[in-house]
């Protein structure tokens, strides 16, 4: 009969340094010795008492006596270091030493093969505390390092390099450096991307204060962070500040409050900034009709993106192949699958050759709507490449 496996062995709970030290004694003493585990379970517990200079002292001795840290014991010393590093101990370690043992770390990771390097056991801990210590440089070396290696970052991670970048700027400002409309463009950029829409404007108010002068991108980044958090009177009511305080209305800044007020449902207000656009004779292109016609399109109200389609060309624009692609799904989406059909015959006897998304989209919708012969059908009238392309929907010959 095969001799029973061992029993892992029990958790010792430490509640003080004293018993702590005991039982790493004790278990450096055993032959053979422990695992690993067993060592770096107890670096774990120490490591929450906060003794994080014995934690790397005990390290140091598992390493003389031939224990080699695995990944979990790696991510232990990282935490430690960096919480030595913004608290202020006697030792603190240089960043060349955090980042050694977190290269260390990814080294580790990748080798055991089973263990995939994630953003919290790599590297968002010791991008936080760079951050705090004002090392925003190297935060930005390690973030670089990050990305370069394929790992995902999270929001924890972002959200330390913008508070990095608010300390740096702090710092200029209390040093007296000289900061310009771009520097805070910057800053008010990475609060909109984490949809921190009130720090944002926090910065934005700043900037009168400090006598800098917002520019259009400085407009453009909070209209489109307000319209994206669903506050489009707010991004209205700054639009309505740029035309009083003289700033250059583009298109582009048009285009963002038209696209915002789409997606937001507001088609009464985006039908009467488009007016407002065409009254003033602008000098615009498809593409801001592009942005009504699919807001109407997702918002199920074809006809009404049908009938501003017709009218086009009496407004002398012409429909690309992305207007004829978006009023094709659209119809699709409203079940009106022969109306698709008829309006991608019509880019080709218009010499607005459709594209791949086109077939794709009206394939799809044929299949959506449980048309799957008309599909097939369309795929065999239109050549074998696009066949190929369209397979991943589920269209079989």
């Amino acid at each position: 009969m095969a001799a029973a496996a061992a029993a892992p062995a029990k958790l010792v709970k430490i509640t003080n340094i004293e018993d702590a030290l005991n039982v790493f004694d004790e278990r450096l003493q055993r032959r053979p010795l422990p695992s690993v585990v067993l060592f770096t379970q107890l670096l774990g517990q120490l490591a929450k008492l906060k003794h994080y200079s014995t934690v790397i002292s005990l390290n140091n001795q598992m390493v003389v006596s031939g224990i080699r840290p695995n990944v979990y014991t790696l991510n232990i010393i990282i935490n430690c270091f960096c919480h030595m590093h913004q608290m202020g101990f006697g030792f603190e370690p240089a960043v060349t030493t955090v980042n050694t043992l977190i290269n260390a770390l990814f080294n580790k990771m990748l080798e055991t093969g089973n263990c995939k390097p994630n953003v919290v056991s790599f590297g968002t801990t010791a991008i936080d505390s760079l951050c705090k210590d004002t090392l925003f440089v190297d935060a930005l070396k390690l973030f670089s390092e990050m990305t370069s290696k394929g790992i995902a970052l999270d929001v924890m991670t972002y959200t330390s390099l913008i508070h990095g970048a608010k300390k740096v700027f702090e710092i200029m400002l209390s040093k007296g450096c000289m900061v310009n409309a771009r520097t805070y463009n910057i800053l008010i950029n990475g609060y909109c991307k984490r949809k921190r829409i009130e720090d944002a404007r926090m910065i934005f108010l700043e900037m009168s204060h400090k006598g800098v002068v917002p520019n259009t991108v400085t407009y453009n980044t909070l209209v489109d962070g307000f319209c994206k958090m669903g506050r489009t009177q707010d991004a209205q009511n700054l639009f309505s500040q740029m035309q009083a305080c003289g700033q250059l209305l583009g298109i582009q800044t048009y285009n963002i409050l038209l696209d915002g007020l789409c997606k937001n449902q507001q088609f009464p207000k985006a039908v009467e900034l488009l007016e407002e656009m065409e009254g003033k004779k602008l000098d615009f292109n498809i593409v801001t009709y592009n942005i009504l016609i699919e807001g109407l399109c997702r918002a199920e109200k074809v006809e009404y993106a049908w009938d501003l389609f017709r009218r086009l060309s009496s407004k002398g624009i012409q429909p690309n192949v992305r207007t004829y692609t978006i009023v094709i799904s659209g119809f699709c989406n409203g079940g009106l699958t022969c109306e698709a059909e008829n309006l991608l015959r019509e880019t080709e006897e218009r010499d607005c050759s459709p594209n791949d998304c086109t077939y794709n989209t009206i394939i799809q919708g044929f299949i959506n709507n449980y048309e799957t012969s008309r599909a097939i059908r369309l795929i065999q009238n239109d050549g074998e490449g696009f066949f190929c392309r369209c397979i991943n929907y589920g269209v079989d010959r």
